[in-house]
């Protein structure tokens, strides 16, 4: 029981897991179809999935991608990359510049899709050098991008927030006809079984960690630290692109100054909130995910709870601060030792037994 105790109190999941569940039993307690499903007619005349769940699932999905990849910045860089959501807009404003250019067909979509994916990768490139070659603090050297990235999405387009309206956008953004399931939520989860599946049947999973823990001692193992950072850099610019691309898709334009302002915090907090050491080392990438959903039902329930605009932030920084704090191996360590304590007291109570 002791062992199994300990397992729970230091697992990575406990805390995300437990906080979506309290979120769930709030949500319940105060209005019992807050997490109903039904089935209604989208604009197209198809039947889709329709409520609060299914938003929050939805919402969260963007954020829930370049989690991915922040997970796994974090872990070997033992720094957070802040230009996530800049990068996402450079990418989202390429994706458009293509499709603009040309007629909308499915190849033109995807090599739209691979252009932004380029440009991102490049970008993210030009951090992880700095970070992994150069030796600069993650949070310092994508400070530049994180100034200066909208600026450039807005140079991509000339100024211009120009909208896009297609069908196929439509299904990438919202529903595939005859899928009741939202569509970057299937992407979201393609792209965490595959990342998963790259981490469980190569090495890089294990050497993030390595590079992540102690640097020389991985050097002295034959790992390079500069590659490992580079191919994390990478990952995370594929999902960056990949969450601008979902974003200008659901909402049909790009605008360089709006298009996911503020991510990069609720990308982060979800990777902290998620058990990743932001020191670097352990990381879970299926935590970091729970977090962003996590943010997104938080967030959910404030706005249901019809808590003004302004002050979801500070509700929502209050309530983070506190799971971030449970989350800590100080406090999984102190319930430990506080739970063997009230144990042991129990088990050295000694009933008197009568003789006969």
């Amino acid at each position: 029981m002791d062992s199994l105790i300990k397992k729970l109190a230091r697992s990575q999941l406990v805390i995300p897991l437990f906080s979506l569940l309290l979120i769930i039993v709030f949500n319940l307690v105060r209005d019992v179809g807050f997490f109903s499903i039904s089935i209604v007619t989208n604009n197209q005349g198809y039947p889709v999935l329709s409520g609060n769940l299914i938003s929050i699932l939805n919402g969260a999905s963007a954020v829930a991608i370049m989690s991915i990849g922040m997970t796994l910045i974090t872990s070997c860089c033992k720094g957070q990359d802040i230009s996530v959501a800049a990068v996402a807009a450079i990418a989202g404003s390429v994706f458009v510049s293509v499709l603009r250019s040309r007629e909308i067909t499915i190849p033109v979509l995807i090599a739209a899709f691979l252009y932004s994916c380029l440009v991102s990768v490049l970008f993210s490139i030009f951090n992880g050098i700095l970070v992994a070659v150069f030796r600069i603090q993650p949070m310092i050297a994508t400070l530049i991008l994180f100034s200066a990235g909208r600026s450039i999405a807005y140079w991509i387009n000339g100024g211009a927030t120009p909208t896009i309206s297609n069908p196929l956008l439509a299904a990438v953004g919202g529903f595939i006809p005859g899928i009741p399931i939202p569509t970057p939520i299937i992407i979201m989860v393609i792209f965490l079984i595959l990342i998963s599946l790259v981490l469980k049947f190569t090495t890089l999973g294990l050497f993030t960690q390595v590079v992540g823990i102690n640097e020389g001692t991985a050097h002295l193992n034959g790992i390079n630290p500069v590659v490992v950072k580079l191919v994390a850099f990478v990952i995370s610019g594929i999902c960056v692109a990949t969450a601008g691309c979902i974003t200008v898709c659901r909402i049909g334009l790009i605008n360089h100054e709006t298009l996911l302002l503020d991510a990069e915090m609720d990308v982060i907090l979800a990777v902290a909130i998620g058990g990743t050491a932001l020191s670097g080392g352990r990381f879970n990438l299926y935590g970091s995910v729970a977090g962003a959903y996590i943010i997104q039902a938080l967030t959910g329930t404030l706005y249901a709870m019809k808590v003004p605009s302004a002050a979801v932030k500070a509700y929502k920084a209050a309530v983070i601060i506190i799971i971030v704090v449970l989350s800590s191996p100080k406090v999984k360590d102190f319930i430990v030792h506080i739970y063997k304590k009230l144990f042991k007291k129990q088990e050295n109570i000694k009933i008197p037994v009568k003789a006969a």
